[in-house]
């Protein structure tokens, strides 16, 4: 498994190969810097770590070279550390640090023994040793190459300023007397240039292959960073998906006790008013069995749309088309549905795909002053993207415990995402996708 990653503008791994736009890449003169520079920095690592480390092991006779030792380790992992974001910088390559966990506690030997016995430390070592004679290398290709294409490529302008300019190359030689004449070595120049380029791209990615090798984790360490990450995910979404369900739990128990249970308990006493006036008072009674018959329809009507809303039976009858259409129809704004699926999704998806429409159209009609809105639904792989987009006046913020955080936290529970995009003014997206398989 590769400690490689890849940031926003490229690695010079996977940057193209043709020279325009090697040229115009800044990965190419970031890395031509790096290279130039790399004597110097191999040079100074060199010299450090000889002296340093001959000093203080000298010194280990008395007590003083022991703790001086100390501090070369220290200093040489700080060293390497630089490294890695010199690398990313120069070539575009994330080195993460494969240090292991240090002991937690005040006590600093624990540490200290950790990191002696830790073989990232001495891969640190063996990196900055290299330095110098890779460095070298590196430095003189540079030179040579560079300063040449240089010369070549501007000694027209060399010649106008000088007055005349001889290139000798090895056997060959060639006066210049003027820029004119000069002009066929700028033709060389030209073309040594893409070559310098490509020079460069080459020893760049042999450089970050080496630096990644001896600077990154290794297989094992790569893949119990990936392995732990995916179980914190996990941990998250399935915290997120307990939070989700709680939130449901509420919103239901709160609908119910302040909907259904109140036109309930109306009716039961209108009711009982009506038994006791049914001798004394018919035509009262009939009046507060009608309301109380009314208030039934309504109850009847609340506990409807609060099933609707725990999971809605023509979702599993007829599938998202159908019953995102029966939204789209009860929004106060037009709603125009595409649905583009080959076959149905999993439940799961189907059913979080819905609430996510449902909680967006419910936000249109509040807040969003919108005269239109669309939905989409396609699969795109092996996921299904839900769209919501209407022409309102935008704005629309996730806050903690809020309608699109909870949408957020569905998503969630299936490894899927939420992304709202609601600038003032609008327009408003909500985009979510959810895979089919997890």
């Amino acid at each position: 498994m590769s400690a490689l990653s890849i940031t926003r503008r490229g690695t010079v791994a996977s940057g193209a190969w043709k020279p325009a736009r090697m040229l115009a890449s800044s990965l190419t003169w970031t890395s031509a810097v790096y290279l130039g520079l790399s004597f110097f920095f191999g040079l100074a690592y060199f010299v450090a770590l000889v002296v340093g480390i001959a000093v203080s092991g000298a010194l280990t006779i008395i007590w003083i070279g022991f703790p001086m030792l100390v501090l070369m380790m220290l200093a040489w992992r700080a060293a390497a550390m630089l490294e890695r974001r010199l690398v990313r910088l120069a070539f575009g390559v994330r080195i993460r640090d494969p240090y292991r966990p240090l002991p937690k506690g005040a006590n600093p030997f624990p540490k200290l023994k950790a990191m002696v016995f830790d073989p990232a430390t001495w891969k640190d070592l063996i990196y900055l040793a290299l330095r110098f004679p890779i460095g070298l290398v590196e430095f003189l290709a540079s030179v040579v190459m560079w300063a040449l294409t240089g010369t070549l490529l501007f000694l027209p302008l060399i010649v106008a300023v000088s007055g005349g300019a001889e290139v000798n190359v090895g056997v060959v030689s060639y006066w210049a007397g003027n820029p004119v004449q000069a002009l066929p070595m700028s033709v060389i120049g030209a073309g040594l240039l893409v070559g310098a380029v490509y020079v460069t791209r080459t020893m760049a990615i042999a450089h970050a292959l080496y630096a990644t090798y001896l600077l990154g984790p290794n297989a094992a360490q790569a893949e119990n960073r990936e392995l732990r990450a995916k179980t914190e995910h996990l941990r998250a979404s399935r915290a997120r998906g307990v939070d989700a369900v709680e939130f449901e739990r509420r919103r239901i128990e709160r609908d119910l006790h302040d909907g259904a249970q109140q036109r309930l308990l109306a009716v039961a006493m209108d009711i009982g008013r009506a038994r006791a006036k049914l001798d004394t008072d018919p035509e009262g009674a009939r009046d507060l069995i009608e309301q109380a018959h009314a208030g039934t329809r309504e109850a009847i009507q609340e506990l409807r749309d609060l099933a609707r809303g725990i999971y809605p039976a023509i979702l599993t009858d007829r599938g998202l088309d159908p019953a995102l259409s029966g939204l789209a129809g009860r929004a106060p704004v037009p709603v125009e549905v595409t649905v583009d699926l080959a076959e149905r999704p999993p439940a799961a998806v189907e059913s979080i795909a819905y609430f996510i429409v449902a909680e967006s159209l419910a936000n249109i009609a509040k807040y969003a002053e919108a005269t239109r809105a669309t939905v989409r639904v396609a699969q795109e792989d092996s996921w299904v993207v839900v769209e919501i987009i209407d022409d309102g006046v935008g704005g629309a913020v996730v806050r903690p415990d809020g309608g699109l955080a909870g949408l957020a936290d569905r998503a969630a529970t299936i490894d899927g995402m939420v992304i709202v995009d609601s600038p003032p003014g609008g327009p408003t997206i909500v985009r979510a996708d959810l895979p089919c398989s997890w």
